[in-house]
């Protein structure tokens, strides 16, 4: 098979979920598939010094650089499967087309979004149902979600579970540890911390998390502060009202963006990671808190359970009191944290990208080889 993938996902630097997921199924397609030929699409102007170009060490994989704008069917040769990692505008011809479909987060949660965004993303969802032949989704609430909004049939969607890469992110031993702890003391991070970890959006619910520490903090049933790694998004001009309201300037720290080592150092770290995300197509930062051993604390609603299973103490992403007290359980409760975090190894143990490209290769091949 001639395949092409694009790449546009994970070009710049700091790249988080979907650029995360595309760049791994790259990576571990070519760790597992010598025989097929891969074309990787990137778009990329001259002096575009942000973005870079993938780099895949293996003789069939080849990067087709579109410098000049002119669209896939002209940069790239006849292809058999044309696969993109995220909805967009399907400009490509004589193929059969694979589309990732991550979440539907802006028909299930509208108010996070602005009206050019939602039109924009439900123009592309519409063509991707009416043109692709395939739709690879990464849970089932996202294939729920799917059927609820769109009329697609049953063999045009495939379920593939995303990963997690255990190079980086794994339980560090009694010395790694301490070296760790000391890195992050000089940057401002003692123990204890709460964690979260995600791009500062409003679906991810930070207001609430801040709500719940300042109950936390009222109570005085938690000395430490929050740590919120993750770049800024959008929507994000109420957290200052909040932290400035209820007095928490001192007890948040936003060390923003941080490289894999220094996340991998959180997560082991942490007292307790909470994603009290209000909806999830996937939920990354779960399964890397996972692969840590760290204690889980998330939401009860879309993709987070199905992915958490038992390994994770439930909450109502809309209850603060709710998220607080799961807090003090799990600070209280030294045996209930110490399962979860058995629990969530084992958990972890149910993802990983090479998981992902053998099961994603094998919807190549399907797709391939039985639509018309």
């Amino acid at each position: 098979m001639r395949i092409a993938i694009n790449c546009r996902s994970f070009l710049l630097k700091n790249y988080t979920g979907i650029g995360r997921y595309a760049f791994n199924l790259v990576k571990s397609l070519s760790e597992i598939d010598k025989e097929d030929e891969f074309w990787l699409y990137v778009q990329k102007k001259y002096f575009d010094f942000k973005r870079s170009i993938p780099r895949v060490p293996a003789d069939n994989f080849t990067v087709k650089v579109d410098w000049f704008g002119q669209g896939l069917n002209k940069t790239l040769s006849p292809v058999d499967i044309y696969h993109t990692p995220t909805i967009e505008t399907l400009s490509v011809e004589k193929t059969k087309i694979i589309v990732t479909v991550h979440d539907l987060v802006y028909k299930t949660y509208p108010q996070g979004h602005t009206q050019q965004s939602r039109d924009t993303a439900e123009k592309q969802l519409t063509e991707t149902v009416k043109k692709a032949d395939r739709i690879i989704c990464c849970s089932q609430s996202t294939i729920n979600d799917l059927r609820r909004n769109f009329s697609v049939r049953e063999d045009q969607i495939s379920l593939v579970y995303q990963g997690v890469d255990k190079n980086i992110f794994y339980p560090l031993n009694d010395s790694a540890r301490e070296r760790a702890a000391a890195y992050l003391r000089k940057k401002g991070i003692d123990q204890p911390f709460l964690l979260f970890v995600g791009t500062i959006e409003p679906r991810k619910n930070l207001q609430n998390l801040l709500l719940a520490l300042s109950i936390l903090k009222k109570k005085k049933l938690f000395k430490g502060k929050l740590v919120v790694s993750g770049m800024k998004g959008w929507m994000v001009e109420g957290l200052e009202e909040v932290i400035k309201k209820f007095d928490l300037t001192n007890d948040v720290i936003f060390p923003g963006y941080v490289a894999d080592e220094d996340l991998r150092a959180l997560y082991n770290l942490c007292e307790v990671f909470i994603f009290p995300s209000f909806y999830e197509g996937f939920g990354f930062p779960i399964v890397e808190a996972f692969s840590c051993g760290a204690a889980v604390i998330t939401s009860n609603v879309s993709a987070c359970p199905e992915i958490s299973a038992d390994a994770a103490i439930m909450i109502d992403p809309y209850n603060p009191d709710q998220i607080a007290d799961a807090v003090i359980r799990m600070i209280d409760d030294k045996t209930l944290k110490n399962n979860l975090r058995v629990k969530a190894l084992r958990r972890a143990n149910h993802f990983s990208f090479q998981k992902t490209a053998q099961e994603t290769l094998a919807v190549y091949k399907d797709v391939y080889v039985n639509t018309k």
